[in-house]
C-alpha cells in the first residue's frame, strides 16, 4: 500500500515531484524514491507490508533498466503467479511487486487478467518511451491524471495534482449534480476541472503524447462464463469454497493484521470465517488473537456495540472499541476534508478515521473489512422494490434544490446508468458496484486508511466472490422476504440464528442530533464560509439559510443535505 506520482513530457522536473510526493506521504512513510530522466519522473511513497526489506523499494527496475515500475497496492496472489514465472525470471526479492513487474515482462498487458488484488500502477518503458498504467477490476486503488498540452501527471491522491501546479478550480457540473442528485460523479470524473479518474478495470498508454485509454475488465462477459444450473446446495458450497480462499489470500503479509467489525450480517460472516483454521496460512499459531476493531459514541439508539460485543464473545477475539465524542468532530472533519480532496459521507466516516488512527497506534497495519456483499447479494430493500423514489424537486428528497440558485443548478445532471442486464435486480446491483455505492465508498475508505498510514482489504469484492454471486438466480437471494438469504446460511453454521438472520441495520451514527445540538456552531461556521466565498453564487443564501433554520426547528428528518454544504465549507478551508 503506497502512493504513486509522475510526469511525463513538459514539466517533468524533480522539483514538482518532491512537492508531490511530499503531499502524499502519508501514503507511505517508509521510503520514498524517485526515477528521473529528461522526458519524465517517477515517484513512490512505501508503507511495507510484504518483504520489508529495502531490495523491495520503489520504483523498481527489470533486469538492465528498460522497465521501471511504481505500484500502489497487492497482488494477493502472487506466490502463485511467482511459482508460475520461476522458470521464466530470476526474483531477487520476496515481494509481490516483483512479481507483477515480471508478469508484465511475461504477458504484457494481459498479466491484468491474471492478478487478484487491488492496485494501480505505473511502469516506463526507457526504449519505447512509453507509459502503461492500469487499475484494479473495481477501482479499489486511485489513480487521478491530468492532460494537458503537452504534459501528462497523475497520482495516488488529488493534492498531489494541486501541489505541481494544477490550477485548483471546481468543475461546477459535478459540484451541481451533488448537490442536485447527491452524484458524486461519474467513475472518471473529479470535483475538480481538468482531473480525471483512469475507470476500475481500464489502462491507458501515453506515448509522444497521445493519451490512449481501454477498458480490460468486461465484467458482464465474466458473469456469463459462470457455471450454469447449479443447485443451490452446490452454489453454497462453491460459495463458501472461493470466500474462504479470498480470505486466505488476504492475510498474506509481513505486519500485524486485524479487521473491522459492525453488529451487521456481513461483519458476522468476516469474524466467523477469519477464525477458521482454513483461512489461515498458519492455522496452528496465534489464530484467537487477530484483533477486531469496532467505534460507537454512546447512543443506544445507534451504536451496534451490544450486537458486536455478543458476537465477539463466541470467538473471543481482542476488541478494541473506538469511541467518537461529538467534540471531537470538528477536528477530524477538517482532517477528513484535506485528506478527501472531495466531498464526503459525514460523520459516520470520521467514526471509521478514528478506527485507523487507534490500529496504527497499536501497530496493526492491515485491516480486513466487509464491503461489498449488499452489492453481490441483493442486500438493499429498494433491489426488489418495482419504483425508487425520484430524487429531483419530490417533497420527500434529501436533496434541497431549492436552495440553489437557478443558473447553478442548470449546470445538474441526472445521472443515468447503464443496464447490461435483463433482469432489473442484476441492474441496480450493478450500478451501485461501478457507479454510486462502492466506487463511493472505496474512495472514502482508501483516504481514511491512509490518511493514518494503514492498508485496508476488502476480502468481499474478490472479483471470483461478486462475478459468481451475480451469475445466481435471485431466490438464492432473496427468500420469503430475506435478502442475503444464501449468505445468512453460511454464516448460520458459524454462528448462532439470531446472529446469522438478524434484520440489516444501517450504520449509523448521531449525525443528525449532533449537527443539531452540539456541532450547531460547526455547522453555522462552515455555512458562512460558503455564503461569501466564490461559490455563494451557486445558492440562494436567504433560501440556504431557512433551510437551516428548519432544521435547528425541528425539520430534521434527514441531515444529508446539511452534510452536503458542511462539506463544501470544509473544502473551501483547504483553498
Amino acid at each position: 500500500m503506497c502512493g504513486i506520482a509522475g510526469i511525463v513530457g513538459e514539466n517533468a522536473s524533480e522539483e514538482r515531484m518532491n512537492l508531490m510526493l511530499l503531499s502524499q506521504k502519508h501514503r507511505g512513510p517508509d521510503f520514498t524514491g524517485k526515477y528521473i530522466a529528461k522526458e519524465i519522473v517517477l515517484g513512490h511513497n512505501r508503507l511495507k507490508i510484504i518483504d520489508l526489506s529495502e531490495a523491495a523499494n520503489q520504483p523498481f527496475y527489470s533486469e538492465g533498466n528498460r522497465y521501471i515500475l511504481i505500484f500502489n497496492g497487492e497482488i494477493y496472489n502472487y506466490l502463485e503467479l511467482k511459482e508460475e514465472l520461476q522458470n521464466e525470471y530470476d526474483f531477487k526479492t520476496a515481494s509481490d511487486t516483483e512479481v507483477l513487474l515480471a508478469a508484465y515482462l511475461k504477458w504484457g498487458k494481459d498479466c491484468l487478467s491474471k492478478l487478484n488484488g487491488m492496485f494501480s500502477f505505473a511502469i516506463w518503458d526507457s526504449q519505447e518511451k512509453k507509459l502503461f498504467a492500469a487499475r484494479d477490476r473495481f477501482g479499489v486503488k486511485p489513480f487521478y491524471y491530468h492532460h494537458k498540452n503537452k504534459a501528462f501527471y497523475f497520482s495516488s491522491e488529488i493534492k498531489a495534482l494541486h501541489a505541481a501546479g494544477i490550477p485548483k478550480i471546481h468543475d461546477e457540473k459535478v459540484w451541481a449534480s451533488y448537490f442536485a442528485f447527491g452524484s458524486y460523479g461519474n467513475p472518471d470524473e473529479t470535483f475538480w476541472e481538468g482531473i480525471q479518474q483512469l475507470q476500475g478495470g481500464h489502462y491507458l498508454d501515453y506515448q509522444k503524447n497521445q493519451l490512449s485509454i481501454n477498458k480490460w475488465y468486461f465484467f458482464e462477459q465474466e458473469v456469463a462464463k459462470q457455471p450454469k444450473n447449479l443447485s443451490y446446495n452446490e452454489a453454497k458450497e462453491q460459495y463458501l469454497t472461493l470466500l474462504k480462499d479470498s480470505i486466505k489470500l488476504r492475510f498474506r503479509a509481513d505486519v500485524p493484521v486485524g479487521f473491522n467489525i459492525s453488529g451487521g450480517l456481513d461483519s458476522s460472516v468476516l469474524l466467523a470465517l477469519v477464525n477458521d483454521h482454513r483461512c489461515h496460512p498458519e492455522p496452528d499459531e496465534g489464530l484467537k488473537f487477530i484483533n477486531a476493531y469496532t467505534f460507537f459514541t454512546n447512543n443506544p439508539d445507534y451504536d451496534e456495540l451490544p450486537w458486536v460485543e455478543q458476537m465477539i464473545s463466541k470467538t473471543n477475539n481482542p476488541l478494541t472499541k473506538v469511541l467518537l465524542k461529538a467534540d471531537e468532530v470538528p477536528d477530524y472533519a477538517n482532517k477528513m476534508a484535506w485528506q478527501q480532496d472531495e466531498p464526503y459521507g459525514g460523520i459516520p466516516t470520521l467514526a471509521y478515521a478514528k478506527l485507523f488512527e487507534q490500529a496504527r497506534k497499536d501497530n496493526v497495519l492491515v485491516l480486513l473489512d466487509g464491503q461489498g456483499m449488499d452489492e453481490q447479494w441483493a442486500g438493499y430493500d429498494y433491489y426488489t422494490q418495482q419504483n425508487e423514489v425520484t430524487i429531483q424537486g419530490v417533497t420527500d428528497s434529501p436533496f434541497k434544490t431549492k436552495v440553489l440558485s437557478k443558473s447553478f443548478l442548470k449546470k445538474a445532471v441526472k445521472p443515468m446508468y447503464p443496464k447490461p442486464f435483463k433482469e432489473e435486480v442484476l441492474n441496480k446491483q450493478y450500478r451501485d458496484l461501478f457507479f454510486t455505492k462502492i466506487p463511493r465508498a472505496l474512495r472514502f475508505n482508501d483516504r481514511i486508511s491512509m490518511a493514518y498510514t494503514t492498508e485496508l482489504r476488502e476480502p468481499f469484492l474478490d472479483y471470483r466472490l461478486v462475478e459468481f454471486a451475480f451469475s445466481l438466480p435471485l431466490a438464492f437471494k432473496i427468500k420469503e422476504g430475506v435478502t442475503k438469504y444464501m449468505l445468512r446460511e453460511i454464516a448460520s453454521e458459524y454462528l448462532a440464528d439470531d446472529l446469522a438472520f438478524t434484520p440489516k441495520r444501517v450504520l449509523q451514527t448521531p449525525q443528525r442530533e449532533w449537527i443539531g445540538n452540539e456541532l450547531k456552531e460547526f455547522v453555522n461556521s462552515q455555512l458562512e464560509k460558503i455564503n461569501v466565498a466564490d461559490t455563494q453564487n451557486w445558492f440562494d443564501k436567504r433560501a440556504l439559510m431557512q433551510e437551516w433554520k428548519n432544521y435547528l426547528d425541528g425539520d430534521n428528518d434527514s441531515s444529508f443535505h446539511i452534510w452536503q454544504w458542511v462539506s463544501l465549507g470544509l473544502i473551501l478551508n483547504e483553498n
